[in-house]
Formats: structure tokens, C-alpha cells, sequence
């Protein structure tokens, strides 16, 4: 099992970084949580350098997906050599993405007639792709997933964890993080938020 999570320069540590935590919490030798870049290397918005782990085009191959959002995804958007190395396809991979990052996936034709989240300084780019951008932090429906807040991005990576390896796994994963003293409630907030999106077999597990 593979996921990829596309961070590109300028990238938001948290849209990246808490999912990329929160992912590698599954030890098991065949799952594998990867940092996707266009370049060997990405600085983002407050000046931390990452090595990327994968090129972006592999991500293409993962079994699951998260866009990460950043102060450059206008300009993401307009490449069309880098656009053009997502072949990201919702039939074989599970999608997400956070904030801006949503403006990719609605430039990719990913979300027709499918509403969206996203944070609000994105949220008119997104609408005037022709997405109708919704006033919460999840949604999702079917292999596509949208989170708008830094913080949902956990969120993202609770329902990622869910369709690929169970809602135990996202639970605990969760629990791990919480607060000491707010574990349960921080858990029962989160799986409120995505398991209605689930599918019927998973949800009622």
C-alpha cells in the first residue's frame, strides 16, 4: 500500500506534515507513506526545506493520494508541463486534498459536479473553476476527498486511513495524537466528520 502526499515549494508544513504523521502511525513492512515533489527539494511558506521522497510523477502509481495546499498553487496550476505529470486517475486511487490544494484537483476535471472544501482565501478560485465549495471542513463521496483548514487535514489522513486500512487503524491513529485528556472526544469529532462519507460496509465497522 502505497500514499503520496504531493508538497510542492511553498508548501503548508501542517497540510503536509500531520497527514504525513498521522499516516505513518500503519507499521506494517508493506505500507508506505511518500513525499511527492516536482523537485529534489521544496521549501515551504516559512522556510523549511524537505527532500522530496518520490518524484510527482509516481504518484501517479500510489493507491492513495493528498494534495497538500501552499502559496504557490495558482502558479501550479498554470504549468501545464507540471499539471500534465498528475495522472491521477479516482477509479484506482483514493483522492484528497487540502485547501488550495483542491484548486488542483478541480484544474485536473476531478470535480465536476462533485462540491468541494477548501480554505477561504482559495474558496474563490475553486468557484470559479465551477466547483461549488461547501461551508465545512470534510466532504467526500466516493474516491474523492476534500478538507478546508489546516487542521482538517487530519481529518483527511483519519479518512484515508479508514478506506485503506480500517476504522480501528484511523481511530487509534487519532488517539495517538490527541490531547491528554480530550482523546475520546478529539477521536468521536473526527470520525464524526468523515464517517458519513464512508462507504456502508466500512461505516457500520
Amino acid at each position: 500500500m502505497h500514499i503520496a502526499i504531493l508538497t510542492f515549494d511553498g508548501f503548508n508544513e501542517l497540510d503536509s506534515l500531520i497527514a504525513y504523521g498521522l499516516l505513518n502511525r500503519i507499521k506494517q513492512p508493506d505500507w508506505h507513506v511518500s513525499i511527492a515533489s516536482p523537485t529534489p527539494q521544496v521549501t515551504s511558506m516559512n522556510g523549511l526545506q524537505l527532500t522530496r521522497q518520490i518524484p510527482l510523477d509516481e504518484a501517479s502509481q500510489a493507491d492513495g493520494v493528498i494534495i497538500g495546499s501552499g502559496m504557490k498553487t495558482r502558479e501550479i496550476v498554470e504549468d501545464d508541463a507540471l499539471m500534465a505529470q498528475l495522472q491521477l486517475d479516482p477509479t484506482r486511487q483514493l483522492l484528497a486534498a487540502q485547501c488550495s490544494g483542491t484548486l488542483i484537483l478541480a484544474q485536473l476535471g476531478l470535480l465536476r459536479e462533485i462540491p468541494a472544501c477548501t480554505d477561504l482565501i482559495t474558496k474563490p478560485w475553486v468557484q470559479a473553476a465551477g466547483v461549488d465549495v461547501l461551508p465545512q471542513p470534510f466532504f467526500a463521496r466516493d474516491n474523492l476527498a476534500t478538507a478546508g483548514g489546516c487542521m482538517a487535514s487530519s481529518y483527511l489522513a483519519a479518512w484515508m486511513l479508514t478506506r485503506l486500512a480500517g476504522p480501528q487503524a484511523a481511530r487509534d491513529a487519532l488517539h495517538y495524537v490527541a490531547p491528554v485528556g480530550e482523546k475520546d472526544s478529539y477521536v468521536a469529532q473526527a470520525m464524526g466528520h468523515i464517517t458519513p462519507y464512508l462507504p456502508d460496509t466500512i461505516a457500520t465497522v
